[in-house]
C-alpha cells in the first residue's frame, strides 16, 4: 500500500512541477510519477539536509509542506534536465 501511496503522491508533485515549469505536454503520466518521485528525493536532500530547514523533511509526504517541497525539489529537477538539454 505504502507503493501506491508513493505512485499518487509522486504523480500530483511531478503534474505540478511540469505544469510550473510548463513541460506538461512533453510529459506523460509515467515521466510525472518519476520526476516527482525524484524530484521529492531531492527536495528532501537539499532543503532538509543541505539546508537544515526542519519542515522540508516531509518532503514527498501528502501534507502541505511535503507538496510543496516535493514541488520545489521537482522543478529544480526539470531546470537541471533543461540544463543538460534534456527536456527543450
Amino acid at each position: 500500500m505504502d507503493w501506491l501511496a508513493v505512485i499518487i503522491v509522486g504523480g500530483i508533485i511531478g503534474w505540478l512541477a511540469s505544469i510550473m515549469m510548463k513541460t506538461d505536454a512533453q510529459q506523460g503520466i509515467l515521466l510525472n510519477v518519476v520526476i516527482g518521485i525524484v524530484g521529492s528525493i531531492l527536495g528532501r536532500w537539499l532543503f532538509a539536509d543541505v539546508l537544515g530547514i526542519g519542515s522540508a523533511g516531509a518532503s514527498g509526504d501528502f501534507n502541505l509542506p511535503g507538496l510543496l517541497f516535493g514541488v520545489l525539489g521537482a522543478v529544480i529537477l526539470i531546470a537541471i534536465l533543461r540544463a543538460l538539454r534534456i527536456f527543450a
